[in-house]
């Protein structure tokens, strides 16, 4: 089965979601989270199956589509791409199971299972055709569920998130046909296979050209300011699980391919937008956390602190060292957990009183002490708590991006303290003080549906805050070998100073061995 493992975890989903159209309503639930959970244990198997000492792809499949134009069905998994692929099955388990009594359940059940085939796809593929097919696909799920379960505003949401997404994957789609223009001419053959386009070479102009072509589809989908006006829309009028899955994997598409993509094919380009984009993530980090501190629907505060957190993501990318790459897909993870896990709390005080305004709220710790206490350990972790998930992440991004800047790093701590601000301010505002709604005075506390999505979610933002190890080793061995190729690739004196070479760094290290 290990031969095509990944396989059976893109497609088992969309299968299973096509039978459902026959299962009756009154068993879809249990229908869904059977499927999920099966899901989820071949994800887990895949991890159990991986060889963490290595660096490379494993689990690759091929099989040839277009010859004649290089296009395979290549798929494979590194240490990057798989903690995301075992995080999206656990969410989309996690999300059918918490998914409230509605209209047209089997529907959103369908949905996301096809969503989770997509997400899947995403991560594992290794040709840059297949890989942009399924991160088209993607689109109509979420579309679909903003436009159809979300609330007033749902289908103008739907269709800011569709034009933007959509308008830079088109660019991006251009970027890659040139990569493979590219390829052919230094080569003569086509292809489209990503761990071919990382053999090529390419001049500095030509560089720089294609990462704008790839920069704007990844920036988009992150989103980075100032392409970031469609996610409050998105998150503000879409169902908690819409929110839940978009903040938790598909936010993660962009800067996992910035990864993927766009450091090692352009190692001179990311040396030379480094510094304008480090502005552009410092800028995401300050101005949202400012914009989420005027917010007065707590479910804004939640999707304004995402953007933010992404931009750290970004900072620690854009280090181009072990320390912030390693950071940063570590918060990638991180940011999956938390955000998620926010946005299912706020779910879970929106099907209780069908408001978000915090002027509504106050004193909810006494009335709802389980669902304080859960809340007040994610904005722990949220805000960067040491022994919390999300202080690894941020701790390793910053310190990767001090080696290239003092004052910008710097600028980035400060702005992180201010995300502590504004998080525990809706924290007091809900949960402090005298209960002075009548509404909120019997309220009921978190029921054991509720629990058993937000339980495993806590123990796992505590647990590898603690010891993470188990997720960074893979995640710094792959990590590692993206870093050197870069070296190795780079053309210009000064990419070849600020990416660091890890053969060098051995060599040292050796040679202080022998002395002592």
């Amino acid at each position: 089965m290990l031969d095509n493992i990944l396989s059976i975890l893109i497609f088992f989903p969309a299968l299973a979601a096509m039978f459902g159209f026959v299962v009756a309503k009154d068993s879809i639930r249990a229908y869904g989270v059977t499927v999920a959970a099966i899901e989820f244990a071949l994800s887990l198997f895949l991890w159990y199956a991986y060889d963490p000492a290595v660096s490379g792809m494993q689990f690759m499949e091929s099989l040839p589509l277009i010859p004649a134009f290089g296009i395979s069905y290549l798929l494979g998994v590194d240490g990057i791409s798989l903690f995301i692929i075992v995080l999206a099955a656990f969410f989309t388990l996690i999300g059918i199971a918490s998914l409230p009594d509605m209209k047209r359940m089997k529907d959103m059940i369908l949905t996301l299972l096809f969503l989770q085939m997509t997400m899947i796809g995403v991560f594992a593929a290794l040709d840059a055709i297949v890989f942009y097919v399924f991160w088209e696909l993607s689109l109509v799920p979420m579309l679909y569920i903003i436009g159809a379960w979300g609330g007033p505003l749902r289908i103008y949401a739907s269709v800011k998130f569709f034009l933007y997404t959509f308008t830079g994957s088109l660019v991006m789609l251009v970027g890659m046909l040139f990569m493979a223009y590219f390829y052919h001419q230094a080569t003569g053959t086509w292809s489209f296979s990503i761990l071919e386009w990382y053999r090529l070479i390419l001049p500095e102009n030509i560089q720089l050209w294609l990462f704008v072509a790839f920069f704007l589809g990844f920036a988009i989908k992150v989103p980075m300011f100032p392409f970031h006006t469609w996610l409050p829309y998105a998150h503000g009028q879409a169902p908690t699980i819409g929110s839940v899955i978009l903040a938790a994997i598909l936010l993660k598409m962009g800067t996992y391919a910035f990864v993927r993509f766009s450091l090692p094919l352009f190692p001179d380009a990311s040396v030379f937008f480094m510094m304008p984009i480090a502005v552009l993530a410092i800028i995401m980090i300050i101005y949202t956390a400012m914009v989420a501190y005027a917010q007065e629907d707590i479910k804004q505060v939640v999707a304004y602190s995402s953007v933010s957190h992404m931009g750290v993501i970004i900072l620690g990318t854009f280090a181009l060292n072990v320390e912030g790459i390693s950071g940063s897909v570590f918060l990638m993870i991180a940011h999956g957990v938390v955000s998620g896990a926010l946005f299912l709390l706020v779910g879970v005080i929106y099907e209780r009183r069908h408001t978000k305004m915090m002027s509504e709220f106050g004193g909810l710790a006494s009335v709802m002490p389980h669902y304080a206490t859960i809340f007040g350990v994610m904005v722990m972790a949220s805000v960067g708590l040491p022994l919390t998930i999300n202080f690894v992440g941020e701790f390793l991004s910053l310190l990767g991006f001090y080696q290239q800047s003092h004052m910008m790093t710097l600028l980035a701590g400060i702005a992180i303290i201010v995300g502590a601000i504004y998080m525990l301010a809706a924290f007091k505002k809900v949960f402090f003080g005298e209960v002075t709604n009548e509404k909120n005075r019997n309220l009921p506390d978190v029921n054991k549906r509720e629990l058993v999505a937000l339980i495993p979610l806590v123990i796992i933002a505590i647990w590898l805050g603690v010891y993470p190890k188990p997720v960074l080793g893979p995640i710094n061995n792959s990590v590692e070998s993206i870093v050197q190729l870069m070296h190795e690739k780079a053309v210009t004196e000064e990419a070849k100073a600020r990416i660091p070479d890890l053969t060098s760094t051995i060599v040292i290290n050796e040679a202080k061995e022998e002395t002592k």
